[in-house]
């Protein structure tokens, strides 16, 4: 390994970790806002446009765009910038074509938890909490794939 990418390779993988962690603790969060969010209309009578339903929406937006966006942002960053450091990856193996699929379907996840915003903020949001609570495990499931993918590189 040498060349630029080669020799900051361990502060790279570094900041990949740190900006996967943060984007998945909000992976896994916000979905389970809106199974409050909907329960709190189903269940406990909070009313569209009250003060309790606009702070649901204050702090999934705040979560969707101050943590999980640039998280989102910099692990495809410091991704690309791990797979095109020289020696690092063997194509010839499975493990990276099942990461990049997973990390691909990750973000379709992200980009539909953002649709799933502007739902509850146009107030047209027609999922019920088990949908998000179903949902909440697909992230779990390509977590799986992609730190045993990682790992034991097959």
């Amino acid at each position: 390994m040498s060349g630029f990418l080669a020799d900051i390779y361990f502060w790279t993988k570094s900041l990949h970790v740190i900006s996967v962690i943060t984007w998945m603790a909000g992976i896994f969060y916000l979905p389970r806002l809106y199974v409050y969010h909907v329960e709190g209309y189903e269940k406990r009578g909070v009313e569209r446009g009250s003060e309790m339903d606009l702070l649901f929406q204050r702090q999934e937006r705040l979560l969707l765009k101050a943590i999980m966006n640039p998280s989102l942002i910099a692990t495809w960053i410091f991704g690309l910038a791990l797979v095109f450091t020289p020696g690092i990856i063997d194509w010839s193996l499975i493990w990276p074509w099942a990461k990049g699929l997973s990390v691909i379907l990750m973000t379709w996840f992200h980009m539909w938890l953002a649709v799933r915003r502007k739902d509850f903020v146009n107030g047209t949001n027609t999922l019920p909490g088990r949908r998000y609570r179903i949902m909440n495990e697909f992230p779990t499931i390509l977590m799986l794939i992609i730190v045993f993918s990682v790992i034991m590189k097959f």
